[in-house]
């Protein structure tokens, strides 16, 4: 069966709630996009009040214009047809294909450019590791969320290490969908925020064991101001958003963060977090 191209836009799906996350991409005001007049049209939830954010500024991906491009995997025809319709009705996101296994996502990797994977963790025929493997290999530019109704903290662990970007609970996230998918492809990251509490607990026990196995340099390895560039990447924000609050442009975050790569010899954000969290960096 070839992957499911979807075209068009539909109206977002009502009647399912969900928790809403809080999220630095989500304060924006609501007087339309640039270039637009009066409602913006966008349905997704994505503050405590209802309001959607529709002010979107170009400095971030997701414009009405050039929508971030995603590609949804999960075996479930009814979540599947649920997120798609969230994902279609936010004009700042644009599916541009479907699959419902392992076989079928390796087939739209291929055919299809896409800027964020969306993924279910567990699949008919095998899971999102898999794909996460093959997503590195074919598109290394591409972000990944894996999504789950399980959240078992050494699988997150083990998709962070395969690069992805963000690990949702499906019951939590309903009607945010397309605020993670923004949030990734603007640089940051999406997590449910219990589970990033256990993690953050698990790598503080983890540490203790750690220490005394690290070289003696590897605490001196970033400066001061990478580490404050780390902690913020840790804690979800955006380049941009590092940077004002810094007050240090987001090229220069940028540039702290491809330091901080080269430093600890990782390749993505979330790597870079788990190691520095491991061995005690801040």
């Amino acid at each position: 069966m070839q992957s499911d191209v979807v075209g068009g836009r539909e109206a977002s799906s009502g009647g399912i709630s969900g928790i809403v996350v809080d999220s630095p991409i989500s304060t924006w005001p609501s007087s339309g996009p640039p270039g637009s007049s009066g409602s913006s049209g966008f349905s997704g939830q994505f503050d405590v009040f209802g309001n959607a954010p529709s002010v979107w500024p170009a400095f971030l991906m997701g414009q009405k214009e050039t929508p971030v491009r995603v590609l949804l995997v999960d075996d479930d025809p009814h979540i599947r047809l649920v997120i798609a319709q969230e994902l279609m009705a936010d004009v700042r996101t644009l599916l541009v294909a479907q699959a419902g296994g392992v076989r079928e996502g390796r087939r739209a990797v291929k055919q299809h450019d896409f800027d964020v994977l969306l993924v279910d963790l567990n699949l008919g025929d095998g899971d999102a590791f898999d794909l996460l493997e093959y997503v590195r290999t074919e598109r290394p530019s591409a972000q990944a969320v894996v999504i789950s109704i399980m959240e078992d903290d050494d699988q997150v662990i083990r998709a962070f290490e395969l690069g992805a970007t963000g690990y949702l609970s499906k019951n939590s996230w309903f009607r945010n969908y397309s605020q993670a998918v923004l949030q990734v492809a603007n640089g940051g990251a999406s997590i449910t925020p219990n589970l990033a509490r256990r993690l953050l607990q698990r790598f503080d026990h983890a540490n203790a064991a750690e220490t005394k196995r690290r070289q003696p340099d590897e605490a001196d390895r970033l400066s001061t101001r990478e580490k404050e560039v780390l902690r913020m990447v840790a804690s979800g924000y955006t380049s941009a958003e590092a940077g004002s609050r810094l007050l240090i442009s987001s090229m220069t975050v940028n540039t702290h963060l491809r330091n901080i790569y080269r430093k600890l010899q990782v390749r993505t954000r979330a790597q870079a977090v788990r190691f520095a969290s491991l061995r005690g960096l801040f």
